[in-house]
């Protein structure tokens, strides 16, 4: 086999492992590997905290805690607010909203409904789609819950930022409305229920704890940078080669 032939089957083979491993890294795990507590409904109770002042992004906030707020579940889609393409939370000035996760509990756990569902975030939501009937009659609509987290502490920070699709995940805080007064007023509020949908039904949560319970996904995540190195490297290997020329 010529360095050229064995340079032309590794950018294949790395192509394809790339693609693949891809797909894998964000398929969710089956009911059998999450933990029992998953099963478990949000905990919601009355809290003692008063309104108080936090700042970020050189931007002075009022959070105003409605409710503390106790919530483990699988988290099934995400979305990074200091992502390039969101553009609202800039030009809303809205840093305290480090991340969005799109979390199941409960029922949907308990029955593996979400397997059937594909689920995708956008700057503000969370959208889910049923592959069947059966499966959109299935998964329990008040088991699932869109969470725009809010924190002023960048180590809290640095850990939602971490968290993957197909994570079991634990937080503490308040169910919150938060507000400014940076240029223009600005106020969002929070779902205090599980049963609403639509506009206004995530919660907003100023996060106290923040904990990955158990990742899944982490060797496919890894395998997708192995397969870019190697599609990469046989790339580079194959426009080294002498060019040679038939007489």
């Amino acid at each position: 086999m010529t360095t050229r032939t064995f340079l032309k089957w590794l950018m294949t083979f790395s192509l394809c492992l790339l693609l693949y491993a891809i797909w894998r890294r964000d398929v969710l795990p089956p009911p059998a590997e999450l933990n029992n507590v998953l099963l478990n409904e949000p905990v919601q109770t009355k809290t003692e905290q008063t309104a108080f002042a936090v700042s970020r992004g050189g931007v002075d906030y009022k959070v105003q805690p409605l409710y503390d707020y106790d919530l483990v579940g699988l988290v099934v889609s995400r979305h990074d607010t200091s992502t390039g393409w969101d553009y609202l939370h800039r030009e809303w000035n809205d840093h305290l909203n480090v991340m969005d996760i799109c979390v199941i509990w409960g029922n949907n756990a308990r029955n593996g409904s979400y397997n059937d569902i594909s689920f995708s975030s956008g700057q503000f939501t969370c959208n889910f789609r049923a592959s069947t009937a059966e499966a959109f009659a299935a998964f329990d609509q008040t088991a699932i819950s869109n969470n725009h987290l809010l924190t002023d502490q960048p180590s809290i920070a640095k850990i939602m930022q971490k968290v993957e699709v197909g994570d079991q995940i634990h937080l503490r805080g308040r169910l919150s409305e938060y507000s400014h007064n940076h240029g223009f007023a600005f106020k969002r509020g929070t779902s205090i229920v599980r049963t609403d949908t639509g506009n206004g039904a995530c919660e907003t949560i100023f996060v106290d704890s923040f904990e990955i319970m158990k990742s899944s996904g982490q060797a496919w995540r890894k395998l997708v940078w192995l397969a870019a190195f190697m599609l990469v490297a046989s790339i580079v290997g194959w426009f080294m080669q002498p060019v040679r020329f038939n007489h």
